[in-house]
C-alpha cells in the first residue's frame, strides 16, 4: 500500500504565506510526477502545480509567480510554497503521485487526504 500524508495548512491573512508538505510511504519502486490540487467550496477539483521526476513542472495561471512547486525525491516528498496568497486561493488541497508500486510494474494515482487553506483577514 502507499499513503500520502500532507501538512502544513492553515489560516492565514492576504498577503502571507504557507508552505504545504506531502509525503509518500509504502511499498515504492518509484514516483513518476506529483502534484497539488485544490477544491473550493460549490467548484471543482482543479490542477495548482505539477513537477515531474526530472523537476519539469507546470502551474495554473492563477497562481503562476505566487506559488512554487518542488519535491525531494530521496525523501518522495513534494512541496508547495505558497506566496502573496489571496482570498480566493481559499480550498482544501490535495497532493497527488503517481506511483509505481513494488512488485506492480505499473502505474497507480495516489491522493492525500487533502489540508484546509483559508486566506482570511
Amino acid at each position: 500500500q502507499v499513503q500520502l500524508v500532507e501538512s502544513g495548512g492553515g489560516l492565514v491573512q492576504p498577503g502571507g504565506s504557507l508552505r504545504l508538505s506531502c509525503a509518500a510511504s509504502g511499498s515504492i519502486l518509484s514516483i513518476n510526477a506529483m502534484g497539488w490540487y485544490r477544491q473550493a467550496p460549490g467548484k471543482q477539483r482543479e490542477l495548482v502545480a505539477r513537477i515531474t521526476s526530472s523537476g519539469s513542472t507546470n502551474y495554473a495561471g492563477s497562481v503562476k509567480g505566487r506559488l512554487i512547486i518542488s519535491r525531494a525525491n530521496a525523501k518522495n516528498t513534494v512541496y508547495l510554497q505558497m506566496n502573496s496568497l489571496k482570498p480566493e486561493d481559499t480550498a482544501v488541497y490535495y497532493c497527488n503521485a503517481q506511483v509505481i508500486r513494488v512488485g506492480v510494474y505499473y502505474q497507480s494515482d495516489y491522493w492525500g487526504q487533502g489540508t484546509q487553506v483559508t486566506v482570511s483577514s
